[in-house]
């Protein structure tokens, strides 16, 4: 008994001293700043002027209490889910194209892969240039007698400016995720299903999205997180504008810290979006459980 104790022993300590650098780099860079984050959305003042001081669930009564936090929640609901399920289904189809032996395949490949290799600035300055009134996007509508939109300055078309540039620059990533998932699924399926008389649908309905499900269930955690946290576009195309129309939940935080210098009620919001984000991951692996 001792030596079998003695070698558990010996293999827990060498698991330890193994672990111990993840642990410290985890601990040092994402649990002490999520404890750091709670402990400051219950504080008020600045790390420059008065200092901060224990403030209590202040900062949240006054969050919830704020018409404009809101908004921005329901400007967030919105760019998510027509940001996500449009990020979904569209590369969802075309992977499932592109898994064929097609002409062209691998160019086709790279051409829609192409956009998630661009920096977010890069492609939202892009897009500010195209949506410019005076924009290629304008001189195209207008040479079919559509009178120029002020897409960015208005209230009612930029928030699906930025939507369409979500989902131009999520396609690839999902893309690529959606190709590697169907790798997963057995040929002998689809020949058994061909055997007895199935179609392309029913195939895909019945044997694609099924072998899809933890793939497809990874695409659409990843998807929204990604969304949840777009903060570069927002700022290079519409800085949130016009009318708040555009403010999501992330850009509301830098608002608050970096220029109302309101770091507890900027803490306070984040914790939210914190509380959001760990929501999702915590959904995926209960439905991952559950069907495995």
């Amino acid at each position: 008994m001792k030596p079998a104790l003695s070698f558990l022993r010996s293999n827990t300590l060498a698991a330890w001293l193994f672990l111990s650098p993840a642990v410290v780099l985890l601990g040092v860079f994402v649990l002490w700043p999520m404890a750091y984050l709670l402990y400051l959305s219950f504080t008020s003042g600045s790390f420059t002027r008065t200092g901060i001081h224990w403030a209590g669930f202040t900062n949240y009564v006054r969050l919830f209490s704020m018409p404009d936090f809101w908004e921005v929640l329901k400007n967030t609901l919105v760019f998510t889910v027509f940001t996500v399920i449009p990020s979904l289904v569209i590369p969802l189809g075309l992977a499932v194209l592109l898994d064929r032996k097609l002409l062209l395949r691998d160019v086709w490949r790279t051409a829609f892969i192409l956009p998630s290799f661009i920096s977010l600035v890069a492609a939202g300055l892009g897009f500010r240039w195209l949506f410019q009134t005076d924009g290629p996007v304008n001189v195209l509508l207008s040479t079919v007698g559509v009178e120029p939109i002020p897409w960015l300055g208005s209230p009612v078309w930029a928030m699906p400016v930025l939507i369409l540039l979500s989902i131009w620059k999520q396609l690839g990533f999902n893309l690529i995720v959606f190709l590697a998932g169907l790798q997963t699924i057995p040929a002998s399926r689809y020949e058994a299903a061909t055997l007895d008389g199935a179609k392309g649908w029913q195939m895909f309905w019945h044997i694609t999205l099924p072998g899809l499900r933890p793939t497809f269930l990874f695409a659409v955690v990843t998807t929204a997180i990604f969304t949840l946290r777009s903060f570069e576009t927002i700022y290079v195309v519409t800085g949130g504008g016009p009318l708040n129309t555009t403010n999501i939940l992330v850009y509301y935080i830098y608002e608050q810290a970096f220029s109302q210098f309101d770091f507890g009620y900027a803490a306070a919001a984040a914790t939210i979006l914190l509380g959001i984000t760990l929501g999702l991951v915590y959904l995926q692996i209960r439905v991952w459980d559950t069907e495995n």
